[in-house]
């Protein structure tokens, strides 16, 4: 896996899934809290005056000249959970997020965030 310094670097690079098909471009990367590694990431997709940001998780991904390269098909993150482009993560929705993925969740262990935004 890569540091979360490194993968900030990447913003605005395109998102590819795993034959190579353009997602979108990343925006944000958002840490587990526990480990303070990357987790997920937030890709801008949809038309210029309809844009979201929707979640992909990030183990498995590689990068390649100029492209951040995840283990889901874009079918798959394109029906992800999303917010809007100025949009917040509300901490009651995480759980729908690794959902999505098939992935297990649990808070912290005071309740606290599983996700953090960096």
């Amino acid at each position: 896996m890569f540091e979360a310094s490194d993968i900030r670097e990447w913003r605005g690079h395109d998102v590819v899934d795993q034959d190579g098909h353009r997602i979108g471009q990343l925006e944000s990367v958002y840490v587990d809290t526990k480990t303070d590694q990357p987790f997920f990431a937030t890709v801008t997709v949809g038309l210029p005056t309809r844009r979201r940001l929707v979640f992909v998780p990030l183990p498995g991904a590689t990068v390649g000249p100029g492209y951040l390269k995840v283990a889901h098909g874009k079918d798959v993150v394109k029906k992800a959970p999303s917010i809007d482009t100025d949009g917040e993560l509300p901490a009651s929705e995480e759980p729908e997020v690794f959902a999505h993925y098939e992935m297990s969740y649990a808070p912290g262990a005071g309740g606290e965030r599983r996700l953090g935004r960096r």
